[in-house]
């Protein structure tokens, strides 16, 4: 069996890490690839590439890690969640990726995708991927999207914001498209939690990403054709900001890497992956 094989089998598995950051690890610990960084979105936390992407990656011979930034997952700052900013998420990254020791390439999902664009205003990076990504014109045409097409919806999960819930529907019609057992959405619900106001006004409004000062790497831009958190025409405006093409995989929701047909996703990020070299 190789050494990408039996990482695989292991499974995903909590580091050490500075200012008690959540930080875990998948994959061989040697790779003629950079290593890759999972960030996840709003609500979420580390645990959301673990169950697929992260064994898969390792299977393709892929050290990965995934980080919880502060007050989420099992990170710090749970108490102080509602004061936290894009900022203190980005100096998150900053310090996740010093703990690794290079520069990794960075995964970034919906919030964790306005993350990893905001680090480039600091540092340059290997290469990045922006899945289901806030673009860098911010949040507020997505959110009058939902608003105007998903009333209901969008009022839950301002609930989710400022009330720490929201009902197991509201948050299956947010995430996913396809069916999902009622097993799996009962455990991802209990996973889930708040996110920080603060942090969703200043990827809205108050610190969206400058153009002009970041160091655009090697860019893969994806999203999901039945996505109602950031749809389609948002992904291939962040696209077109970095002047990519947008990828649209049909069929599928905002949780692009637990959706049913998450494997298309990661396939395609390997194929990017290997296509750098």
């Amino acid at each position: 069996m190789s050494a990408a094989s039996q990482a695989a089998r292991k499974g995903p598995a909590r580091l050490a890490s500075p200012d008690h950051l959540e930080l875990i690890a998948c994959g061989p610990d040697s790779s003629a690839h950079p290593p890759l960084l999972f960030v996840h979105g709003a609500y979420a936390g580390a645990w959301c590439w673990s169950e697929h992407f992260m064994p898969y990656f390792a299977q393709a011979g892929f050290r990965s890690y995934a980080l919880s930034v502060r007050g989420h997952g099992e990170s710090h700052g749970r108490e102080g969640l509602a004061l936290h900013s894009l900022a203190d998420y980005v100096d998150d990254l900053e310090e996740a990726i010093a703990h690794i020791g290079c520069a990794p390439i960075v995964i970034g999902h919906s919030m964790g995708g306005i993350v990893a664009q905001k680090y480039l205003e600091r540092a340059s990076l290997p290469g990045t991927v922006l899945l289901a990504s806030v673009p860098p014109q911010g949040m507020l045409t997505a959110s009058f999207n939902l608003a105007l097409l998903k009333p209901q919806l969008f009022s839950a999960l301002n609930g989710l914001i400022y009330e720490g819930g929201v009902s197991l529907e509201a948050m299956r019609e947010a995430l996913f498209a396809g069916p999902v057992s009622l097993d799996r959405l009962t455990r991802y619900y209990a996973l889930m939690q708040p996110e920080s106001p603060r942090a969703l006004w200043d990827m809205t409004f108050f610190d969206l990403p400058q153009r002009w000062r970041m160091q655009v790497p090697p860019l893969l831009v994806l999203g999901a054709e039945r996505d109602l958190m950031v749809p389609p025409h948002q992904v291939a405006q962040c696209a077109l900001a970095y002047s990519v093409e947008a990828e649209i995989f049909p069929a599928m929701g905002h949780a692009m890497m637990l959706e049913a047909g998450w494997q298309r996703v990661a396939e395609r990020i390997v194929g990017w992956l290997r296509s750098l070299g």
